[in-house]
This record gives structure tokens, sequence and C-alpha cells, in this order.
């Protein structure tokens, strides 16, 4: 996970957009842990804003724009690859939640 950042930093140039389950402005949970793309673990119980999203088609990579403390943002990274983090995105629902 990258950031903190601020306000802007990732949203300003796009990619305000909702993505599968998630939609721009609401808090979510981390209900089943995962580790993203970069090694950064997500425990239960972390919780975000969701803020936007960016896919780079050529690396299958998927960034999600969230803010932890309602002002910074953060980018968490992951990869859209079967030995990456596919079964994550592939299943959003399992391991996040509204709240």
């Amino acid at each position: 996970m990258y950031g903190p950042c601020p306000p802007g930093h990732f949203t300003a140039h796009g990619g305000a957009d909702d993505f599968q389950m998630l939609r721009v402005g609401r808090a979510y949970r981390v209900t089943q842990p995962f580790i993203d793309h970069d090694g950064d673990p997500h425990p239960a119980g972390e919780s975000w804003t969701y803020l936007g999203h960016n896919f780079v088609p050529y690396h299958d990579g998927l960034s999600l724009f969230v803010s932890l403390d309602g002002a910074q943002e953060w980018q968490i990274r992951l990869s859209w690859r079967g030995e990456g983090q596919a079964h994550i995105i592939d299943s959003l629902g399992n391991y996040l939640e509204p709240g």
C-alpha cells in the first residue's frame, strides 16, 4: 500500500469511479484478511473509504484508491493474475463489506 498522499493525488486525474461492489465515497471494512501486490497485509477489521480505481491492462494491475483517515489518499495495488490477487478481485464481496 502506497501513501499517505495529499487529497487528489490519485483521484484528481480521473479514476473516481465505482468498481464492482465498491461505490465512491462509501466506507468499507475488510472481513477476510488479504495481502496486496506489495506484500502489505490488510487485516480483518481494517476500514477505509473507497475513492476510485485504475486498471493497467498491460500489467493486469488494479489500483484501489482509498482514504484511511478521511483526508489523505492511499493506493492498494493488486494483480489480476492467477499468481497474484485475481481470486480476491474476482470475489471482493468475500473480503470487504460496507461499513
